[in-house]
């Protein structure tokens, strides 16, 4: 399993990054999504975590997971594009941007359609972006308290906080209700 390979001793380090890639790939395009909210710029954040990895593979050693230092770094970007200027210019300033959107289903659209869960999908993607993260960490990603909590750098009781409160917007989502109630 690539996350527990440290080092290149046998491996090539291109065999390395796309074993990660076919590993993660899918896991932190959905993670980019649930934050972007555009497949396209989620592929692209994907693609710049990737390449980020293929040139720290020199730093293994010092990383004692690789699965939230990827969880990590794109956390990081997503958090990067949404607060750049062009994202505030263009897709929140703009209402051109509607007319650009393309007509046809992304992978994502394609698959919360043809999901029963849809509902639920659109629901987490909803919630504001502290609960969301921690809604899709938790249950999506299967991580623990404790491995959220080293990963987003917030103390383990804020977390468990968050995740009850996420719970309840979640609930109230699916209820049809409106989530910023309290």
């Amino acid at each position: 399993m690539p996350s527990e390979n440290k080092s290149f001793p046998d491996r090539k380090q291109e065999e390395w990054l796309e074993q990660l890639m076919d590993q993660y790939g899918n896991r932190l395009t959905n993670l980019a999504f649930s934050y972007l909210k555009d497949w396209g710029r989620a592929q692209e954040v994907v693609q710049d975590v990737f390449v980020t990895c293929f040139q720290r593979a020199h730093q293994l050693e010092e990383i004692r997971s690789i699965e939230a230092w990827l969880y990590r770094i794109t956390i990081n970007r997503c958090k990067d594009v949404l607060k750049s200027s062009w994202i505030k210019r263009v897709i929140v300033g703009s209402t051109l941007f509607q007319f650009l959107r393309s007509k046809e289903p992304t992978p994502q659209d394609y698959m919360l359609q043809n999901s029963n869960d849809e509902q639920l999908a659109q629901c987490v993607l909803a919630l504001p972006l502290t609960y969301r993260e921690v809604i899709l960490l938790y249950y999506y990603e299967d991580l623990t308290v404790p491995e959220i909590s080293e990963l987003l750098n917030v103390n383990q009781n804020t977390l468990r906080t968050r995740l009850k409160r996420g719970r309840e917007k979640l609930a109230q989502l699916l209820e049809g209700g409106d989530p910023n109630e309290r």
